[in-house]
């Protein structure tokens, strides 16, 4: 398959390694955009990693990729914080990637303008509780991403939603969702990286997070067969593209 986008912007887990594996399609596919001086970034709904931690990943698989083509959750989520609540005052619920994302904001225990939750694999009872009688006092409440379960040497573990659905249902408040499959995390990361949406195509391996996410944000999207989701025929919605891998897509001769 043979086509041309100005720049590029793939989810991670599925498409471009599996765990701790690299997915040698993507790998070599990333390398060829390098060499070829075509922008790319990165979008994740882990909110517990900072941009350098995943950058250090990804050039431990030969990348050569800086922390500022990375956007997380929970990055995405203090820029849409930035963009929306001046001078907010914070009282955040997650781990290093979200409290490096709002380390410059002011923190508030007892009166904040946002409660932000992302996943804390060390919660406490005390800590959940406060969240919801925050948000139920006023507080906007706001949501890194609404993941239920996430993959673990264990197996499955309960992810961010689990967290939110908690504080969701004793403060009776729905929240603010960033991450995919919401097109929040599309918006902030395309201004993070300076793309443009029209000449950008979201590469990524599940259907109901990474393709759904360029649905609603009304970009072109390129399904890969290496992760989750195997086939997206029986779907209504369709993605622009569905490939086996990145090996079957060609760029364009300029």
């Amino acid at each position: 398959m043979f086509n041309q986008y100005e720049s590029y912007l793939f989810d991670l887990d599925g498409t471009v390694y599996n765990g701790e594996k690299p997915i040698d399609s993507a790998i070599s596919f990333i390398t060829k955009l390098n060499q070829k001086g075509i922008p790319y970034g990165f979008i994740t709904n882990n909110s517990t990693k900072t941009p350098e931690q995943v950058a250090d990943k990804l050039r431990k698989f030969g990348l050569h990729v800086e922390a500022n083509q990375v956007v997380t959750s929970a990055l995405a989520t203090a820029l849409y914080v930035k963009k929306n609540v001046k001078e907010a005052r914070v009282f955040i619920i997650g781990e290093i990637g979200l409290e490096t994302a709002f380390s410059s904001f002011n923190k508030d225990d007892m009166k904040p303008d946002a409660v932000i939750i992302g996943l804390d694999r060390h919660i406490t009872y005390e800590k959940m509780s406060q969240a919801a009688r925050l948000v139920r006092e006023g507080a906007l409440f706001i949501a890194t991403n609404p993941d239920r379960m996430l993959p673990s040497a264990n197996g499955l573990v309960c992810g961010n939603g689990a967290i939110v659905a908690a504080i969701s249902y004793a403060a009776q408040k729905e929240p603010i969702t960033i991450g995919k499959p919401n097109k929040e995390i599309i918006t902030l990361a395309l201004e993070q990286l300076q793309f443009q949406k029209d000449k950008t195509i979201l590469v990524g391996d599940n259907y109901e997070t990474d393709i759904m996410t360029g649905i609603h944000a009304g970009m072109s999207t390129l399904h890969v067969k290496t992760g989750v989701t195997l086939d997206c025929s029986n779907f209504e919605k369709q993605p622009t593209f569905s490939i086996s891998s990145l090996d079957r897509w060609q760029l364009e001769e300029v």
